[in-house]
């Protein structure tokens, strides 16, 4: 029997959120549940279809678990297979034909036996998007949350820096049913807000997040840029690790302005396998076909 490979299976989720007049289908976040379908769920059938394993040997893991309505540019998942491809593209083909239009598989790369999407990361980023203008751009609705009221960047900015760094995150964290009480402390490298015309982009990247974590954290800096709120709340409230302190100010912004954007990976973990098949980035792969004009 050939020796079983764990395939790097990097795909592209770019789903709607729930209310929108232009989605296709019903789902609800990453996190494998068959009714109604999540992400995960859609994904493992077609790899199940391609590759006529049944799922629980497949063992299909995410790098994140994102909420329903939140969009993903750099998902990352894995899977274990038995069989040995001459050619990833095949299976590739297969996995974005039997899928819905919503996702797409970017890429597909033979992995080391270490590599764990989720375990392996070192760091993800995400990016908020909010359009900051009197009338929403109908192009931006899908992807950027709407302030009308006029946003201070430059002490949004300020605010921002203090998210930087170990910090017990208990404040900015929402009680979720799915998941264990998992570790509050969590580290942010970096928080930067950019101003795009009336777009203002949130970029975080950290060592990982918390249940609504950047959602909650861009919620209290849009409130600073109302200025409402001081920049310095941010220390005050971290020092607190009480979510009903941050629910005494704002409450979290809705899940259509997020994007997973990027996860970061021990290079060690990311090197290809000797003698294996050449990573896929489709058949006809182009810059700029397979780049969101958002993102």
């Amino acid at each position: 029997m050939p020796i079983s490979k764990v395939l790097n299976l990097m795909l592209s989720s770019n789903f709607l959120h729930q209310s929108s007049p232009n989605t296709s289908m019903n789902v609800t976040g990453w996190q494998y549940q068959s009714s109604p379908p999540t992400i995960q769920c859609f994904v493992e059938n077609a790899l199940m279809g391609a590759t006529k394993l049944e799922r629980k040997d497949l063992h299909f893991v995410g790098a994140s678990r994102t909420d329903k309505g939140v969009h993903a540019w750099g998902q990352v998942a894995h899977f274990v297979t038995p069989f040995n491809y001459d050619s990833i593209e095949n299976i590739h083909a297969a996995l974005n034909g039997l899928l819905p239009d919503d996702i797409r598989v970017r890429e597909i790369s033979p992995a080391v036996p270490e590599f764990h999407a989720r375990f392996s990361a070192k760091s993800k980023i995400y990016h908020y998007k909010i359009y900051n203008d009197t009338l929403m751009d109908p192009f931006q609705r899908h992807y950027a949350y709407h302030s009308a009221h006029k946003l201070n960047a430059a002490v949004m900015r300020e605010a921002s820096k203090y998210f930087i760094g170990r910090h017990d995150f208990s404040a900015f964290v929402n009680a979720s049913q799915k998941e264990r009480v998992r570790d509050p402390v969590k580290d942010i490298f970096r928080f930067d807000v950019i101003e795009m015309g009336a777009l203002l982009q949130l970029e975080v990247e950290g060592s990982g997040f918390l249940y609504r974590q950047v959602r909650n954290m861009v919620a209290l800096l849009i409130q600073i840029g109302r200025e409402a709120l001081p920049p310095d709340i941010v220390p005050k409230l971290l020092a607190t690790r009480d979510r009903r302190a941050l629910a005494k100010y704002t409450m979290f912004t809705p899940p259509h302005g997020l994007c997973l954007v990027t996860v970061k990976y021990n290079e060690e973990h990311l090197r290809l396998p000797s003698s294996c098949s050449t990573t896929s980035f489709g058949r006809h792969y182009t810059i700029g076909s397979c780049k969101l004009p958002f993102y």
